[in-house]
């Protein structure tokens, strides 16, 4: 029998694989069935219900990102305060973020409901769209604490040394997705009802699960829930260092509507679906290098908060080497693959089929350089250094992003927005090696 792998060992390149594996599959599983919902909707319900709910969908993510940002910004605290000895302190922090998750992931609920209608006209729903935008949107908005929490534990099951329990936890609430996306979209045919319900039911999943584990005073790992109050210092810290992720988040979602808006002047409804069907791909290869980055990011703070510089450098050259050579494999296979993925969300309509495979050729060297880029913010934040973190996530996303998606057009026409991500990313690379050497006398990473 293995060696149950802590976060105190000195990672080889086969112990880093074997850690970051179960985070890798998690965040793969988490992609492919959140990807499910289109594919049902789109071959079942038709294409006006698919662009429909990729126009929605960048706000709700926004709101889904506000987990990820506890998450993240707050196993960054916990995994220092493991490394500083202090088992006390952070159990108390733990409990404090998922306190926090629940009262914020209400709030947003709320508004986000309310609000549904003049967010989906402010989106440029058409009339057409409209009905299934609000409906999609208000089912899932209604399970937000559930998805907020899912992504929470994401990174807390990594920090908390059970990994696999995290992709145990995936791959069931995947599985309760895309039975009940087959059971009520093609069985029942509820369509967007339907496809919306499914998600929200396997948020439930994803986030009670692993509730119920930390709540048990046995088991097991070295997290538990324990009494405590909110206190500010430490929520403001976790959130500020988390910002990177939320930042990310928002600029996703908000160049996605971008994108939306560019391709609704220039081409119209099928513009929007084939965008769709492109960042349904780019969820499931980036979520590799997100997995990975989330698996890394505790080792890096318990080693950070250990003083440990030797393994911060084996930690860094490593992840470089890797996150560099598995980007050349997908960008590699999203060009050869471009038309089956085409063919598989939208082969039913022959001139969406070929705008969506020749917009995949182009928008695929992207890959190339995405996963360092993750890499590098998901690196600082676990050094506690949310403002660099952030600082990447929003220059890569939010401005070049949105820069490229304005401008390109302009010179290249609807080619300049498939290309816009890859220029971005090569502009984020720059930045992402400026603060790398910038900030190396101060961590001793290099």
């Amino acid at each position: 029998m293995k060696k149950q792998i802590q976060l105190s060992d000195h990672f080889t390149y086969k112990k880093l694989f074997r850690f970051t594996f179960p985070s890798i599959i998690m965040m793969i599983f988490t992609s492919v069935y959140g990807v499910v919902d289109g594919l049902f909707v789109s071959n079942y319900v038709g294409k006006t219900a698919f662009a429909s709910i990729n126009l929605i969908m960048p706000f709700l993510m926004i709101l889904g990102g506000l987990g990820f940002m506890v998450g993240t910004g707050g196993s960054a605290l916990v995994a220092k305060t493991l490394g500083e000895g202090d088992r006390k302190n952070a159990d108390r922090y733990f409990t404090m973020m998922l306190m926090f998750t629940v009262i914020l992931g209400a709030v947003a609920s709320v508004v986000g409901f309310i609000f549904m209608p003049q967010i989906a006209r402010l989106l440029k729903a058409s009339d057409e769209m409209m009905g299934d935008c609000v409906l999609y949107g208000r089912i899932i908005i209604g399970f937000n604490i559930a998805f907020m929490l899912q992504n929470v534990f994401q990174s807390f099951l990594i920090t908390a040394e059970r990994p696999k329990l995290g992709l145990f936890v995936t791959v069931a609430a995947g599985c309760t997705n895309m039975v009940l996306d087959a059971l009520f979209i093609a069985g029942f045919e509820w369509g967007v009802k339907g496809a919306a319900i499914a998600t929200g039911l396997s948020q439930v999943v994803g986030g009670i699960i692993p509730l119920v584990f930390f709540m048990n005073k046995k088991n097991g790992s070295i997290l538990h829930t324990v009494a405590a109050r909110l206190e500010f210092k430490p929520i403001l810290k976790a959130c500020t260092n988390g910002s990177s992720e939320l930042m990310s988040n928002i600029s996703m979602s908000l160049v996605s509507m971008i994108y939306n808006f560019q391709l609704m002047r220039l081409i119209g409804e099928n513009g929007v679906s084939a965008y769709g069907v492109l960042m349904y791909v780019q969820f499931i290869f980036v979520s590799i290098s997100i997995g990975y980055s989330i698996g890394c990011a505790p080792v890096v703070g318990f080693h950070y908060g250990a003083g440990n510089t030797d393994e911060l450098k084996n930690m860094l050259k490593k992840s470089v080497i890797l996150t560099s050579a598995s980007g050349a494999v997908l960008a590699l296979a999203a060009i050869l693959l471009s038309g089956t993925f085409a063919k598989i969300f939208v082969g039913y309509d022959p001139e969406l089929y070929e705008l969506t495979r020749h917009a995949f050729r182009l928008f695929a060297y992207s890959f190339l350089l995405a996963g360092f880029n993750i890499f590098m913010s998901s690196f600082f934040t676990a050094l506690s250094n949310g403002g660099v973190s952030a600082a990447i996530s929003f220059l890569r996303t939010l401005v070049f992003q949105t820069s490229c998606v304005l401008v390109l057009p302009i010179f290249f026409g609807v080619d300049g927005i498939w290309w816009a991500i890859t220029v971005s990313e090569v502009f984020a690379t720059v930045i992402s090696i400026i603060f790398l050497f910038a900030k190396r006398k101060k961590y001793n990473y290099m």
